[in-house]
């Protein structure tokens, strides 16, 4: 088994509002930024020196092979990433107000689109560790069944499964309890699990973020890490729990952060002889934490996902 690291799910283009305070009907002016949860923890483990792999779909199409050539840039390897004649890529506009609030609009297209037949599986069972955090993976069509099987594949084959849900009010509108169903079922086989203080809320209905944590760890979760943003983060291995604190940083742009946090602990955990192990290492836990934290902080001072995501060589430095 190789250190490779695999994320399955969407990769997209993100048409970001540069106007200040308009709704997407007044909007005229966007930037066009690549897009997508594991695509952007692909990039964080590759940045650092790690070996990460990409699996999804995009169109045969301008946007899509822009996309491939952002991972292409950053030493991804994309040889998983499907170019679909039939589907264009997917693309998401946003535009943000000044009471926080977002205007959304969400075309999905071939992200949806790629089926289990579609996967390497050679590749994938030689995976050191694969990661589930798309935000679009369980909402339905193909992606949604992949996901699944793709997922007790791994758990087979005794590879370390990662899990972050990755919730997105815009996309499970009217769907939130669909979204708690399904999450739940997946909990089941992560070896671990990152949320956020929110998304641990809704998924267990607990507003003491120990008792979710619990919650977690009863669903079948090992190891159970929650983001609290400049707080640090909190993490549990079912036996002990402590807060992680995070460095002090200026945030400019906190897009990505979560990804990286990702990013950052699947690229320590990779390097260990035996990942699932780590459960029993409260104390090789938190020191993987805090390197996990940095890496997110670093990132919030520069603005863009990828783009603001640091090397090893920088986080080693602050």
């Amino acid at each position: 088994m190789s250190n490779n690291i695999t994320c399955i799910g969407e990769l997209l283009i993100d048409f970001i509002c540069s106007d200040v305070n308009v709704d997407l009907i007044e909007g005229e002016n966007f930037v066009k930024k690549a897009g997508g949860a594991p695509a952007n923890v692909t990039a964080a483990i590759s940045k650092l020196g790690g070996k990460a792999s990409f699996i999804g779909k995009v169109g045969n199409d301008p946007f899509g092979k822009f996309l491939k050539k952002t991972l292409d840039d950053v030493n991804v390897d994309t040889s998983m990433l499907v170019l679909d004649d039939e589907h264009n890529t997917t693309l998401a506009f946003v535009s943000l107000k000044s009471d926080g609030e977002r205007d959304f609009v969400f075309n999905r297209g071939a992200d949806e689109y790629l089926t289990y037949d579609e996967l390497d599986q050679d590749k994938l069972r030689d995976s050191k560790i694969v990661h589930f955090g798309s935000a679009t993976g369980l909402l339905g069509g193909n992606l949604k069944e992949t996901y699944l099987k793709a997922i007790k594949l791994c758990k087979e084959e005794g590879i370390f499964i990662s899990f972050d849900p990755n919730y997105r009010g815009d996309l499970w509108k009217g769907r939130k309890e669909e979204f708690i169903d399904i999450t739940k079922k997946c909990m089941e086989y992560a070896d671990f699990v990152k949320v956020s203080d929110e998304e641990l809320k809704i998924i267990t209905g607990e507003e003491k973020l120990e008792d979710g944590v619990k919650g977690l760890h009863d669903l079948g979760a090992k190891i159970v890490t929650v983001t609290l943003g400049k707080d640090g983060t909190l993490v549990s291995n079912g036996i002990d729990m402590t807060t992680v604190k995070s460095i002090k940083i200026k945030s400019v742009d906190s897009t990505g952060a979560g990804d990286a946090f990702v990013g950052a602990t699947l690229y320590r955990i990779a390097q260990l002889e035996a990942p699932k192990d780590l459960v029993k290492d409260f104390a090789k836990i938190k020191e993987i934490i805090a390197f996990s934290n940095k890496v997110g902080a670093i990132t919030c001072t520069k603005l863009g996902a990828i783009s603001s995501l640091p090397t090893l060589e920088e986080v080693e430095s602050k």
